[in-house]
């Protein structure tokens, strides 16, 4: 081996563990490989997939589903009001509706109507999910 590779591996030895690991997280940075692939019980750097060109864009969902998922029996007359208010159903649809839990109590709306919608129904005791 050169002088120089010598030297470095002389430095690596004196490295503490927490440093050795900044230094592999450094590597892995600067470099653009991904050291925790290994092979035949040593260590192989690959390029890592997170390349620009092979980033493909994750597309944001913009619909979403508010689940009605659980009812307390004492607050099911203020709830009942809310999913009226929310759905327009009549007061008999709302009521099956609202014992019917889990159930979808509004879908497709936007994220901002969706995080609404939800508040209002844990105002009222509900417990609501967002799908």
């Amino acid at each position: 081996m050169s002088n120089k590779i010598n030297k470095i591996i002389e430095e690596l030895k004196s490295l503490t563990l927490l440093e050795a690991a900044e230094l592999v997280k450094q590597i892995e940075e600067v470099f653009d490989v991904d050291a925790s692939i290994t092979g035949g019980g040593g260590m192989v750097m690959m390029p890592s997939e997170n390349n620009e060109s092979n980033v493909t864009p994750v597309e944001e969902k913009t619909q979403f589903d508010i689940v009605l998922e659980e009812v307390s029996a004492s607050k099911k007359i203020a709830i009942l009001k809310v999913v009226r208010s929310i759905t327009s159903l009549g007061l008999k649809e709302a009521k099956e509706l609202v014992e019917s839990a889990p159930k979808i109590v509004k879908e497709g709306t936007s994220k901002e109507e969706a995080d609404e919608i939800k508040n209002k129904l844990e105002e009222a005791g509900a417990k609501v999910s967002i799908k």
